[in-house]
């Protein structure tokens, strides 16, 4: 870490805590050829979700737009918000464990129904009425059909 006073590259740690935010490290270092104390913060680099829609656009992850989707899903089913707030997380997650930064809509909501039907059978076909934009009667009793096997 270069010294704001000297220039110098060279320092050694003083001190090192957690930030009062705990999201980060905070560090007390000086420098070793002048001896100045200065403070830095180390943090984690998160870098942005991006989901790739079916037209093609870009747009951030917005995590409460998948949770209104879920709440719409789970509407008078007995589904806590904490499960779904879970699920979510779950998702959120495994793509940056896995280091993805961009995932189609498509492979988004395949998480998605991966995850909710363990939660609740009814909320998974709603969710995936919309999101598999059924186009007729046979293509949701098909859907129901794979539920049962």
């Amino acid at each position: 870490m270069r010294c704001p006073k000297c220039g110098c590259e060279e320092s050694k740690v003083v001190d090192s805590r957690p930030s009062e935010s705990n999201d980060a490290i905070r560090r007390r270092r000086e420098c070793t050829r002048c001896g100045f104390r200065f403070t830095t913060y180390e943090r984690c680099e998160e870098l942005p979700l991006v989901v790739i829609k079916r037209d093609g656009r870009k747009e951030p992850f917005d995590r409460q737009k998948l949770m209104r989707g879920l709440v719409t899903a789970t509407v008078k089913r007995d589904v806590a918000l904490p499960a779904l707030s879970s699920l979510i997380d779950d998702i959120e997650s495994e793509l940056r464990d896995g280091g993805v930064t961009e995932i189609s809509s498509v492979d988004l909501g395949s998480m998605v129904l991966k995850r909710l039907v363990s939660v609740d059978k009814v909320a998974y076909v709603r969710f995936a009425s919309v999101y598999r934009d059924f186009k007729d009667v046979d293509e949701f009793s098909e859907e129901l059909r794979s539920l049962n096997d």
